[in-house]
């Protein structure tokens, strides 16, 4: 039998000949634990500074979506001062005109709140017979059974919170205001500013295409999605209007505001047309057309209008902006919804031109 060579204690292993680099190094962890401490210590920023940081924001990203028309103005020897004016005006004038046609019918159903709400609960007495039925179920299956009593309307003051979470206050209006008007006024001195705060000439081109692209999808991206919202108002409109809804005008408006905010400004809408109709219509079946028939709007705008018109120029995956939605949704409330895909374009943007192009890829499946 062979023996093997014993060696003295406390002699050092043999050194391996294979070269294998740890998978995560200690400055790598380092690297990422900072990042990540950095990114929340962000985010609790513009949480807790949202009265500031919202509004100028805004101000950013719509005025980048309003530069092309003061360009345009511009170039009709229009000073950019008097365009940005101009401009501002007559977006707070469409503005106004929807919220005008929103609010008339808003005041008038919630002057008959107690009215609507023993309508509602006389309409919904309909599901008290299931109800009836589950408990009896439940009863008879030795669960313990609900108290048999009829559909109660919840009494909760909701007015004053959700005005309060809906509308800003006017310091951080005016804010907004007067930012936008500057941005507009003194965007191409601050372009330049950008530009030429690089050294190199290649630095220096690589920002002037990041702003270029960025104005443009911004840009139309407004104007496709405000023409788009505004034709989907339009058929909310002679939807309800067919099926005998009142206000029809008001809820065309209110369904073209909504739609500016995804996913979340369409299920509110139908949940809206939903109440509208049980209350408004004498039987559950024609309150119900109108829901129906946005919904069939909604599937058709989402699924072949909307990704036909804007996919081609602005490839956004739908997760991707499902995410953003739900984030920005969370830190700022509606307006965070509403800036959630101009915000993910601008990262996009971001992403493509910062990218190096010889960064390692993925082999292939015939590599």
């Amino acid at each position: 039998m062979r023996s093997l060579p014993v060696e003295p204690a406390g002699a050092p292993l043999p050194d391996s000949k294979e070269e294998r680099p740890p998978l995560i190094r200690r400055t790598e962890i380092v690297a990422f634990a900072l990042v990540a401490l950095l990114i929340v210590v962000v985010i609790g920023l513009l949480y807790v500074a949202k009265p500031f940081f919202l509004p100028i924001v805004t101000a950013f990203v719509v005025g980048t979506m309003l530069s092309p028309a003061a360009t345009y103005m511009e170039r009709g020897r229009i000073p950019r001062a008097v365009s940005a004016v101009l401009i501002v005006g007559l977006a707070l004038a469409g503005v106004g005109f929807m919220v005008a046609l929103i609010s008339v019918p808003l005041i008038d159903w919630t002057s008959r709140l107690p009215e609507l709400g023993a309508i509602l609960r006389d309409k919904l007495t309909f599901f008290e017979r299931p109800m009836a039925f589950w408990r009896q179920l439940q009863s008879a299956m030795g669960g313990s059974e609900l108290p048999s009593t009829p559909i109660q309307m919840p009494q909760i003051d909701w007015m004053q919170p959700t005005v309060e979470f809906l509308s800003p206050t006017l310091t951080e209006f005016l804010l907004f205001l007067v930012t936008l008007v500057l941005f507009i006024a003194t965007w191409k001195d601050l372009r330049r500013a950008l530009v030429m705060n690089f050294g190199g000439r290649d630095a220096r081109l690589r920002m002037l295409r990041i702003l270029n692209e960025i104005e443009q999808s911004l840009g139309g991206y407004l104007l496709t999605v405000t023409v788009i919202n505004l034709c989907y108002g339009a058929a909310t409109g002679v939807i309800c209007a067919l099926a005998g809804m009142p206000n029809p005008a008001g809820l065309g408006a209110l369904a073209a505001t909504l739609n500016f905010i995804p996913v979340i400004g369409p299920v509110v809408m139908f949940v809206i047309l939903t109440l509208v109709g049980i209350i408004s219509m004498p039987t559950m079946g024609e309150g119900l057309l109108a829901p129906i028939g946005f919904v069939l709007l909604t599937f058709v705008e989402g699924h072949f209008i909307t990704p036909t018109i804007i996919g081609r120029r602005l490839e956004l995956n739908a997760l991707a902006v499902f995410i953003a939605l739900a984030f920005w949704t969370w830190l700022w409330g509606p307006m965070g919804g509403f800036l959630a895909s101009p915000l993910l374009i601008v990262g996009l943007v971001l992403k493509e031109h910062l990218t190096p192009d010889d960064a390692p890829q993925l082999p292939g499946r015939d590599d």
